[in-house]
């Protein structure tokens, strides 16, 4: 079966041609030398398959709205090409296409009219989109008394009322509220199961794990990475905290994983281990057992403030704890270079059974975005195993004490 998305050699340049006369004559084949030339994107290729879930990420002008444009064909491609094979129902800049002069309802139908419904299709899908989204009397007032987040909810629940093959959604969800988020993505989880194909643009690393099969890194315009989500969004998260002179590593390790690290490097991750409170270095962790995390930082220079911190991963890469020593109220002022640092956090293991990794961070303040001397993710790969408490399920160990009382 053939994919229901094909980009092919994607680019797009904004062009600057000095008059609108040798603009109009460019569009007619007439070659015309621009004054001035942009190219946003330039060689992007990939494919989605049919029921398959990509996230695109990548820093702001990375390209990714443009990309999103080109696919549903609102901006026209300067070279390459985009092939759909079904249809395609997108949410791209908040409000595009709303008159802020039409209430919503008639928003609904000039919209789903757009998209190439019947008048009949949509006075039969009305009552559905008006409910899911629940914005009231608002429904017939001016879209220019709603706020973005009523928007959001009407663009939603109409791009969403007849279920696509693909379904495009930028970042406009961002502005809604969490309880119309959830709604939103639990009727994109059930496109889904029913066979729709999902394209999502967004910097929540969350979302992106918990929805895609894959994810496409854009930088500068062009593709740099296109794999594992989880392995997209640690390069993602290391090009946020690349400064100057800073670099970035990827190595596979011997599980299979890839791992990332970033930073200037002048201090560095050691090693680190799990030890039982006994001294014992562990690599299965009991649920519920009182572990010591040891941590061994070298500062290969002059490192005038040193702050650590760590962060728990499940195996979907999805945050479990982290915290670091500048939270904790523990820094450490000027290290001189050849200096070993060394740090034991101490914690009970209220995980459920399951997989986890730890990803460090040496910076100089709570984030790694000021001073990057290293930023590492799969540091650490261990293991929970519950070997001496009652059965339970989930991600976290709260076990409970129940009070029954029966009553005649």
């Amino acid at each position: 079966m053939p994919n229901i998305l094909e980009v092919n050699g994607l680019g797009k340049a904004f062009r600057d041609y000095g008059s609108e006369f040798k603009r109009f004559a460019s569009w007619f084949g007439v070659r015309v030398t621009p004054r001035h030339e942009h190219w946003v994107l330039r060689e992007i290729s990939f494919s989605v398959g049919r029921g398959e879930a990509i996230g695109i990420v990548g820093q702001n002008g990375a390209g990714k709205s443009t990309l999103l444009k080109l696919i549903t064909r609102t901006l026209m491609p300067t070279e390459g090409t985009v092939a759909v094979h079904g249809r395609i129902a997108a949410i791209l800049e908040l409000g595009m296409g709303f008159s802020p002069d039409l209430s919503g309802r008639q928003n609904v139908y000039h919209a789903a009219g757009l998209m190439g419904f019947s008048r009949e299709q949509i006075d039969t899908a009305m009552p559905e989109i008006e409910a899911f989204a629940e914005i009231g009397e608002y429904f017939d007032q001016h879209v220019r008394t709603y706020s973005s987040g009523m928007q959001m909810r009407v663009a939603f629940s109409v791009a969403t009322a007849f279920r696509p093959d693909i379904l495009i959604v930028d970042e406009a969800l961002s502005v809604g509220d969490s309880y119309f988020q959830h709604k939103c993505f639990k009727r994109i989880k059930e496109f889904r199961e029913q066979g729709t194909s999902l394209l999502i643009v967004s910097h929540d690393s969350g979302a992106i794990q918990s929805l895609c099969d894959r994810a496409v890194l854009l930088q500068g315009g062009r593709v740099v990475r296109d794999g594992d989500p989880v392995e997209v969004m640690d390069a993602y998260n290391a090009l946020i905290a690349e400064r100057e002179n800073s670099t970035m590593k990827v190595e596979r390790l011997e599980t299979g994983q890839v791992q990332t690290t970033s930073g200037t490097f002048e201090a560095v991750v050691k090693g680190i281990r799990l030890h039982t409170m006994e001294g014992e270095q562990i690599e299965f962790v009991d649920v519920g057992q009182d572990v010591e995390l040891r941590i061994d930082v070298e500062a290969r220079a002059d490192i005038p403030r040193l702050v650590l911190g760590y962060m728990i991963k499940d195996r979907l890469g999805q945050p479990v704890f982290g915290t670091n020593t500048f939270h904790t109220r523990q820094v450490v002022d000027d290290v001189p270079a050849g200096c070993t640092v060394s740090y034991v956090a101490r914690f009970t293991m209220n995980l459920g059974p399951g997989s986890y990794s730890i990803s460090t961070a040496l910076v100089s303040t709570d984030t790694h975005l000021v001073d990057n001397y290293e930023w590492r993710d799969l540091a650490l790969i261990f293991t929970v195993a519950n070997h001496s408490h009652a059965h339970f399920v989930g991600s976290a160990w709260i076990p409970p004490k129940f009070d029954i009382k029966s009553t005649p």
